[in-house]
Formats: structure tokens, sequence, C-alpha cells
């Protein structure tokens, strides 16, 4: 199987573990399913190819262990599901029909709204389990785990999801290393494909040119992958209209500031850190209208946090010893928005350079940050950046200096 080599020859060693551990939830899916009972949702982006290759290979590999047998790939029998919606990009429904030619794919077309066409599919079929290209970070991806039943109110079935712990960077290390053709759209600056409605080239991407018509890189050439949904155009316009309907109903900002640590309230440390935090804010027309001091408790944690972010533009919190967030602050904060904390890779990457040794692992547990929800806010004078949560803001800063920096 060409991507089994392509991938055995590779040097990144981080895309030959997201490979075998995809490969290994592919494989103990069709252990657990007969291959009637399986079926894969195609919609021609990025996420999707690259689940196609995989289940590919994923599938030789589980026949070669049943039979022994060394030969080619022939058939793959794993019916594809493309919902097909009027709204779809003409090059992603070219791509879609071009590549169940090209692998041999019994594609099943579906012209219904994806519970809908769930729910008949389930019905006239013995379809238990349903592979997705659904990756931590997307929307539909909070609380999923990469074998998850499907939510109440749906049709019964199995989500499976190879992928999942699979980042932007690893998405495209595969692709480019695999060699595959992917849609002509992402060569165009697209980075994350929704409908004709709400999806424009990623601005990021965008190339200066004398030429009046604008031009944009391709979008494996995007450097921090937590970007690639910034093309939906639909999401800025509601983030905009959310943010003028804030400045609108308050002339002055409104923050609120929570400290947590058991050292503050015992008075063993002084909180300098808040008093510094609450002048800053004053000084660059902000109005701090509480401070809090929480025990470290993750319960404390959300419930304060809940209750502060829906009266405040900004709620700012800190606590913890030493360079890094608390654990238990970042869970009282993914507590309070109903998500699990879960592995960032770019995050992960700052450690690695902040403390080196000690940060080990793709899931170390100082990288899980608060799911779906994330956005890391650099600056060039930052070891790592802020973690921002919807308008909950997590400082890693403990003493005066540090923050001087990050609120510039």
């Amino acid at each position: 199987m060409e991507i089994d080599k392509a991938i055995g020859e590779s040097d990144d060693k981080r895309l030959k573990t997201k490979y075998n551990n995809a490969i290994f939830v592919i494989k103990r899916a069709l252990a657990l399913y007969s291959i009637e009972e399986v079926a894969f949702s195609f919609n021609g982006g990025k996420d999707s190819t690259v689940l196609l290759h995989l289940l590919r290979a994923g599938y030789f590999l589980h026949k070669k262990e049943q039979t022994c047998s060394n030969g080619g790939l022939s058939s793959f029998p794993v019916r594809t599901i493309y919902f097909e919606s009027p709204s779809a990009f003409t090059e992603i429904n070219a791509f879609t029909y071009d590549a169940a030619q090209t692998y041999n794919l019994q594609l099943d077309i579906i012209r219904q709204d994806f519970k809908s066409g769930l729910e008949a599919l389930l019905k006239a079929n013995p379809i238990r389990a349903i592979f997705l290209g659904v990756r931590i970070g997307d929307p539909t991806a909070v609380g999923q785990e990469q074998f998850s039943p499907s939510s109440p109110g749906w049709p019964p079935f199995m989500r499976v999801n190879p992928i999942l712990d699979w980042s932007y960077r690893d998405v495209w290390a595969f692709l480019l290393t695999c060699k595959v053709k992917y849609c002509s759209l992402y060569d165009q600056g697209y980075t994350s494909i929704g409908s004709i409605h709400d999806t424009v080239p990623n601005s990021l991407l965008s190339v200066n040119d004398t030429s009046s018509k604008e031009k944009f890189k391709p979008a494996y050439l995007l450097s921090d992958g937590r970007l690639e949904r910034a093309g939906r155009v639909k999401k800025i316009a509601s983030l905009k209209k959310d943010v003028d309907t804030e400045s609108q109903k308050h002339e002055v900002l409104l923050a609120s500031v929570i400290a947590v640590g058991d050292e503050i309230l015992s008075g063993t440390v002084e909180d300098q850190l808040g008093l510094s935090l609450c002048k800053k804010l004053t000084s660059v027309g902000w109005s701090v209208q509480q401070t809090t001091v929480l025990r470290n408790d993750i319960d404390s944690v959300s419930e304060e946090v809940d209750r502060q972010r829906s009266t405040s533009d900004m709620v700012f919190i800190y606590g913890g010893v030493g360079p890094l967030h608390s654990d238990v602050t970042l869970a009282g904060v993914a507590k309070a928005f109903g998500v699990r904390l879960a592995p960032d890779e770019e995050f992960e990457e700052y450690l690695r350079h902040l403390i080196s040794d000690q940060c080990t692992g793709d899931r170390n547990e100082m990288a899980q940050l608060p799911e779906g929800i994330t956005e890391l806010l650099h600056h060039e004078k930052l070891s790592v950046p802020l973690i921002k949560c919807r308008n909950v803001i997590v400082l890693a800063a403990t003493n005066t200096e540090e923050l001087e920096n990050r609120s510039r």
C-alpha cells in the first residue's frame, strides 16, 4: 500500500505516531463491526480526504492480517456517504465525484439535511458505525472520543473518529508526505471549507500583489493552524456584531478579576499581580467591577467564572505557582463552559521550549486546554501566549514585570 510505504519512509516521527494511532482505531472498528455495518462520511474537504486514505490503508492492513496475504487493494467496499448540497462549491462536488471514480467508492448521495439523511440511510441499511473526519477544535468535536455514540435525539450509531487528535499541521503533513490529491480550493487560500455563503479565502494567506485581483498562498502555508477557520465569513460577522453590541451596551468596558490560590487566602503570598492588573486595566480605560480570590478548587473556579462571564465584557483569571497556568484554573474554566480539557499541539510546543525535558509526550497534562473554545493570543515579548476562552483570559503571568509586557 503506497500510503503505508510513504509514512514508513518519512522522517516525521509525529506523523508516524498519528498515522499508527489512526490505523489502530480503524482496524479496531473493522474488528468490532462487519463491513456491511460501517460507513464513511465523505465531504471532499481536507480532513475527510485524509480519512479516505487512512481508511483504505487500514482496510488493506486489516484484510492482510485476516488472510495473511500481501496482495494489493483491489476494492474498497466501505459504504461512502456524500451529503450533496446546492450551496456546496462546484470544486468540492467535482473533487468528490472524481475521488469516488478514482478509488472505486460505493457512493451514496444524499440530498437531505444531515440528520434526516442519516435517519433514512440507517433505516434502509444495517449501519452501526460511521467513520467521521472530526478533529479536536471543530465545533462538533466537543465531548467526543475516538468512539462516541451518537447524541440524544439522533439515530443510534457509533461515531468513529480516527483523526480526532490530529492538528491542522498533521493533516497537511499527511497530504503532502503521501502526495495525494486534494480539492483545488486549498491551493487558492481556502483553509476551512463550508458553503459558498459562509466561506472565503483566509486573509492571512493573502499575497501583496500589484494586480487588481487578490491572490492567496496555498492552505498548507498557514503558519498558525488554530486560525484555519478565519475564512468562515458568518462566524466573523457574528463576532463583530457581538463586539459592536457590547460596545454600545457599555460606554466603559467592564472587567472582572479572579485570583486562584490557597496561598493568597492564607496570607502566605501577597497578591501583587491582582493590584498591577487592576491598575493596568484602569489606565487603558476599563472599569474593574469586581475582584475575587478563590481557593484551589475546580467547582469554586467554575461557579465564579460562570457568574462573572455573564456580567463582564472580559474576565481575567490567574493562579498557581511558577510560570505556567494552574491545572485547577483551566479545569474550572472548561467546566464553566461545559467542555473538557483536550491536548493542544501548539501550546505544547511553547511548553517544550519553555521547560524542555520536563514537558514530554503529545498529551502532556500542562498542554491540556478547554476544548473547542480556546484561542492563543501571541505577543513577541511573551514566551507563552495568553489563553483566551471566549470572554475569559487565563493569565500565565506570575509577576508584575511579565504582566506589564502582556498588557502592552
